[in-house]
């Protein structure tokens, strides 16, 4: 789930899910971060930033307050400066980060993150009158540098920071807040990230980690579930003073810094990152809202009745289904599977994939001290992605590792693009990760012959659906409702509790009963302290994919499957370089098309459809059911 790491100044994805691990294996692949920086790496570290400050200084000396003289062919040949030495400073900032995220309880490694992060920040000082100056260039200047070919090649990055000219501050407030930048918020994520590591939860005479604890929530065994619910309510209670504290701070840094620049709304500067219009979100917020009924409150009655209960307990929202049995898959079994179904897609998906296997990419090994989530994160064109995840031989570790193996085939194909092109925004960069998870999906499905087990696939494929579709878009109407509501004050963390659970009643539904534990699950989820209205990006990219796996199937039975599957690859190379609707214009696809969102849900239902009159579950993708037309309100 990508975002760019504010204190270091690189950039990597925040976590994009929880991956529970409840044993270690010596077997699993532990990255190298030496096609970063090699060992000693703190040698390297210290030499290389040495000469990035040099390089930052003489930029700074060259151009400052000459920006808007500099003519087209002056100015490519600046910016080109300013993206390397951009991506130097990066390669530093990921090293540290990734290497922070194997090492959280680890004193000297945080210490070597902070004080790295901190030296970027003094380096990058250097460099920050380049954006504000060229924000200053008048349009009618700038329109005839855009007439340059080496311009014209930096055209949407330059679009895209020039977009921030309405909401840009003075110089002096701009280069302030910039130093800031390291004891501000990303200091405070840094805190959260510490204290949800040295968690202990007490469990049956044991002491777990978060992890740990979370992993008790996908027992068979009810009681096992209901103690592990029980005790996470129980810790993160005592620690939700600190955690209320966390969140209540970094949404008042916002709030101020939002509303000194003149953003209309708290998701405001959100849409300008991510590139879409608020209209768009707006759009997807709605549809999924009012498919609560059909989707959400429907599948839970249905898990309810199948595990012989009139309504579940929140700790049953994730638990396995009666009629599932367990499937194992080692690492090798797993890496087969998703290099199988990439490559039967489009053999470039599953080569750049086994460089992953193949490069030492990978940190599979679950241990002490490591992040308990999953993600890929981009690094550095002129290097490579690195996917951390947490594998346990489920076949969720398996859905897991393609969908984050879907991001690194994402960042490498997009890397041509350079530095300040290859990230896509936000609502995009879900697309190969829930891609890459549907074809795995599709694959499994397709290989079980057992009409049980082939019922119980689907069951989980739509639980990961409401997962990342309901879910998120209630997590983010969560944050809407606690951001509107701290413009008032500080709020208790019953109060945040009191939201949390409003929220969470509405989307999942009358299926569960609620117990007071569940107040504060609002503490753990990491994108609420990261990356405040990151989640919506999820269920974009889960509709949109949904949307685009039809057109797929479409495509396929016209016999013009391998050509859809080319211009495929296509929208991934693009990178950042190309708006949403033009990434999806050659797929017949509009985002800002109510209908849009309809016909993503709809694959859903349809999947719901099958579980309720207990078909066979044959050809689910090719079977939507029919987009219903919107109420009017």
């Amino acid at each position: 789930m990508p975002a760019k790491t504010r204190a270091a100044k690189t950039k990597n994805p925040v976590k994009t899910r929880k991956s529970a691990q409840p044993r270690q294996s010596a077997t699993l692949p532990v990255w190298s971060l030496d096609d970063l920086v090699p060992a000693p790496a703190q040698k390297h570290i210290a030499k290389g930033l040495a000469a990035a400050a040099r390089d930052a200084a003489a930029f700074r000396a060259k151009y400052e307050n000459k920006v808007g003289r500099l003519g087209a062919e002056g100015f490519a040949a600046a910016f080109a400066l300013y993206e390397k030495i951009s991506e130097t400073l990066g390669r530093y900032g990921s090293y540290v980060s990734l290497d922070r995220q194997t090492k959280l309880d680890d004193a000297a490694a945080g210490q070597l993150y902070q004080s790295v992060s901190e030296t970027l920040n003094d380096i990058s000082a250097d460099m920050v009158f380049f954006r504000l100056e060229l924000n200053r260039v008048p349009d009618t200047v700038f329109t005839k540098w855009l007439k340059h070919p080496e311009v014209a090649r930096y055209k949407p990055v330059l679009a895209q920071m020039r977009a921030y000219r309405p909401y840009q501050l003075s110089d002096e407030v701009e280069k302030i807040l910039h130093d800031r930048d390291v004891t501000g918020a990303g200091a405070w994520m840094r805190m959260f990230d510490e204290t949800s590591a040295k968690l202990r939860f007490p469990f049956r005479g044991k002491t777990l980690t978060e992890t740990e604890i979370f992993h008790q929530l996908l027992s068979d065994d009810a009681a096992v579930r209901r103690d592990a619910h029980a005790s996470i309510g129980k810790v993160l209670k005592e620690n939700a003073g600190t955690y209320g504290f966390i969140l209540n701070t970094l949404a008042k840094e916002k709030e101020v810094d939002e509303r000194q620049r003149g953003f209309k709304s708290v998701m405001a500067s959100r849409n300008l990152d991510n590139q879409v219009e608020d209209g768009v979100v707006m759009a997807l917020v709605d549809s999924v809202r009012a498919s609560h009924k059909r989707l959400s409150h429907r599948y839970y009655k249905l898990k309810a009745g199948w595990m012989g209960k009139k309504q579940l307990d929140i700790w049953d929202r994730n638990a396995p289904l009666p009629f599932a049995a367990k499937r194992r898959l080692g690492w090798d079994a797993g890496c087969k599977t998703v290099l199988a179904a990439y490559g039967a897609f489009h053999p470039q998906l599953a080569a750049v994939a086994q460089k992953f296997f193949d490069g030492g990419w990978i940190d599979a090994r679950p241990r002490a001290g490591k992040d308990s989530g999953a993600f890929s994160a981009s690094t550095i064109p002129s290097a490579h992605p690195y996917i951390l995840m947490n594998y346990k031989n489920g076949l969720e570790d398996v859905m897991t590792l393609a969908h984050e193996m879907g991001h690194g085939v994402h960042q490498v194909l997009a890397a041509q693009q350079g530095y300040f092109m290859a990230d896509t925004p936000l609502t995009l960069a879900e697309t190969a990760s829930v891609f890459g998870e549907m074809l795995v999906f599709q694959s499994l499905l397709a290989s079980e012959t057992d009409p049980a087990a082939r019922r119980a696939l689907l069951a989980r494929k739509v639980e990961d659906m409401l997962n990342t579709v309901v879910r998120q878009i209630a997590f983010h109407d969560f944050e809407w409702q606690f951001h509107q509501a701290r413009k008032k004050g500080e709020l208790t963390p019953d109060e945040i509790g009191d939201i949390w659970m409003d929220v969470m009643r509405k989307s999942l539904g009358p299926a569960f009963k609620y117990d007071e534990n569940y107040r504060y699950f609002w503490a753990y989820i990491s994108h609420f302290y990261h990356s405040p209205f990151y989640v919506y990006a999820y269920a974009f990219g889960d509709c949109l994919v949904n949307a685009l796996y039809m057109a797929y199937v479409d495509s396929d039975k016209k016999g013009q499957g391998q050509a859809f599957a080319d211009k495929y690859i296509a929208l991934l190379a693009a990178g950042g370089t190309l708006h949403h609707r033009a990434l999806l214009k050659p797929f017949g696809l509009d985002a800002g098309d109510p209908a849009f969102w309809r016909r993503g849900l709809s694959l859903i239902e349809s999947f719901i459809d099958q579980l309720e009159s207990g078909g066979k579950a044959d050809n689910l993708a090719t079977q939507p059911r029919k987009a219903r037309p919107r109420k009017k309100r």
